[in-house]
């Protein structure tokens, strides 16, 4: 799967990053609510499957979605909402 990265600019707002892997429903949800919630914002989302590398596959195995903000894991399994609103402001 290629990465999804909403192309609606870096205009220096937080870098939001989606480890996830195919055939996941919570990664489809997790990715689903970036992309809705980064959008108002303005942010860029890349998304990276961890079975295509095995570094990362051990990394973070079961636990996906992952979420990070800036490099700082921000949250996994879900998207709490208002306290991404409040790190992307």
């Amino acid at each position: 799967m290629p990465p999804i990265v909403a192309t609606l600019g870096d205009r220096g707002y937080p870098r939001v990053r989606l480890y996830s892997r195919t055939n996941c429903h919570l990664c489809d949800v997790a990715r689903a609510d970036l992309l809705r919630i980064c959008a108002e914002f303005s942010v860029e989302i890349e998304e990276i499957d961890v079975d295509t590398d095995p570094g990362l596959r051990a990394d973070y195995g079961d636990r996906v979605p992952v979420i990070l903000v800036d490099g700082q894991e921000h949250g996994c399994f879900q998207v709490e909402a208002a306290r991404l609103r409040t790190a992307l402001r």
